[in-house]
């Protein structure tokens, strides 16, 4: 029996994956956000940055002028000021929303654990950064809403056993808000972000080859969206704050200003305890039980030529090169950090001494994956071919956090599953035509949903001859077929099956292309 929070986990990691599917289908997988949640944040904050940099030159940081600032945004010509404003405020509510949705993800397909757990870690903390940093710019305005929420949170900070003197002292009357409280203020809104700034930076240093801003269509998408909620809905003030009287009522941005309602509503004790079990609770889920973790990849230093493959490609930054111990001058050495890989096995099919033509007994490679060699994975294709009933039959590649395999129809049909679609060295595609395969067709993940991030992307690129090692130009690309397909997507697979087998069925195969068996040693 499976235990409950691993059950809640799967049945939303399917539920996520679902709606991943419908938007995949109503927006196309390059537009569909679910996909690019990371790089939306960045985007959100590149925004929230460049917009604030301007705000704050208009800004006038005295108590006096601060609110009479603000609202002079609303007489630039052209409705610029409230396109600024506008934006500003709808990016942070972008940003938190891609947050919780980007940490709900990541938890669903179990990246807080294992070798991920440093991701997780760092980027927790970021969630806390937003939080404080958002509420602090609605200081800034110092309009009634401000005045409630400085209130509210001083109030709430009070309940806590450590501070000397009350903060809510502070509002007490009109003449104790002055330009040094409203510098605490700017700092709060303006020094946070900074932290947050180097946080995302050391949460995603140790990831290679990052996406800093979604792809184009979703960049101009957000933005045009922003703008128009910013001219559509405009941002605006209440009235200027005044400590002797209560605000009658308040429009609150109930995404960001959450805790102050939910406080009056409670105890500030309730709202702490919630606060901090569940930052304990995401804290604390890396260091859960957990499956074992799988094996990282070896070197082997007699066949590893330093050519450097394995160290571009690999997604996480786990291999390192270093002189190798054969002293023999400009010589490099691959060496796997195994505390930063995650087993996905595209070192190896970056390895250019991968290749199933070699000969000997044993195929020995200069970095390998002990649960499935480069070796192994020769056997299997040798034995699935010479073994299959079909005369010609098809090949399909598939990753094992991909599509089904299993689901597929067709008697003609040898199905390998890979670690990572990035695993399959492309010379296997020529190796499997060669022996007897009328075509061969590669599954990796969705492009925007690798499991390991890259797999699919360098699958594609070594196919096309963009990466290396590459499929040779000799070999015929009729017979070969890719199609990105996640979990759920089979019927793509099918399709893309089902139109190779046509294709190879009317093409003539010459005699050098198939029936000649590859020369055992």
């Amino acid at each position: 029996m499976q235990p409950a929070s691993r059950g809640i986990r799967q049945y939303g990691l399917s539920a996520w994956q679902a709606v991943e599917l419908r938007l995949d289908s109503l927006l196309g997988r390059g537009s569909n956000p679910l996909r690019h949640l990371g790089s939306i944040g960045l985007l959100a904050f590149g925004l929230l940055a460049a917009s604030g940099t301007i705000l704050f030159a208009l800004f006038d940081t005295s108590v006096e002028g601060a609110y009479r600032s603000i609202e002079g945004l609303a007489r630039v010509p052209l409705g610029l000021g409230r396109l600024l404003r506008g934006v500003h405020r709808y990016a942070a509510d972008l940003l938190m929303i891609v947050l919780l949705l980007h940490i709900l993800r990541e938890w669903l397909h179990g990246h807080e654990r294992g070798v991920r757990r440093f991701h997780w870690l760092t980027g927790v903390p970021l969630l806390a950064f937003v939080f404080v940093s958002a509420i602090g710019g609605f200081w800034l305005i110092w309009d009634e809403l401000a005045q409630y929420s400085a209130l509210s949170t001083a109030e709430w900070l009070d309940a806590l056993p450590l501070l000397a003197a009350p903060l809510a002292r502070n509002f007490l009357s009109a003449a104790a808000v002055g330009d040094r409280l409203f510098s605490l203020f700017i700092f709060v809104h303006v020094g946070v972000p900074l932290l947050l700034l180097f946080g995302l930076w050391f949460h995603i240093q140790r990831l290679s080859h990052v996406a800093v801003l979604p792809p184009r269509p979703l960049v101009r998408g957000l933005t045009a969206t922003l703008a128009l909620l910013a001219l559509l809905r405009p941002v605006t003030s209440h009235a200027p704050a005044a400590l002797d009287r209560v605000p009658a009522s308040l429009h609150l941005d109930w995404l960001l200003l959450w805790l102050h309602p939910l406080t009056d509503a409670t105890s500030a004790a309730f709202t702490w305890a919630l606060v901090l079990g569940a930052m304990l609770l995401l804290f604390a889920l890396p260091f859960l039980p957990q499956p074992q973790r799988a094996a990282t990849a070896l070197v082997d230093p007699d066949n590893c030529n330093g050519c450097r493959r394995c160290f571009v490609d690999c997604p996480y930054a786990a291999v390192t090169m270093v002189a190798h111990p054969n002293q023999r001058p400009g010589r490099q050495l691959a060496v796997v950090d195994p505390d930063l890989c995650v087993g996905c096995g595209i070192c190896a099919g970056a390895c250019p001494s991968s290749t199933p033509f070699r000969r000997g007994e044993h195929l020995r490679t200069g970095i390998d994956m002990p649960q499935l060699p480069v070796d192994a994975l020769r056997e299997h294709l040798r034995e699935a071919l010479e073994t299959h009933p079909a005369e010609r039959p098809l090949v399909v590649f598939g990753c094992d956090h991909g599509a089904d395999l299993d689901a597929l129809q067709g008697d003609d049909l040898c199905r390998l599953r890979l670690l990572c679609a990035g695993q399959l060295p492309p010379s296997f595609v020529e190796y499997a035509l060669r022996d007897g395969a009328a075509g061969v067709v590669i599954a990796p993940c969705a492009l925007d949903g690798c499991e390991f991030r890259l797999g699919g992307r360098w699958t594609a690129e070594r196919l096309a001859a963009a990466r290396e090692p590459h499929l040779r130009a000799h070999v015929r690309p009729e017979r070969v077929a890719l199609v990105f397909a996640g979990a759920g997507e089979e019927s793509q697979v099918a399709s893309t099956v089902e139109t190779l087998r046509r294709r190879v069925q009317s093409m003539t195969i010459e005699p050098d292309e198939t029936d000649q068996r590859i020369h055992r040693v």
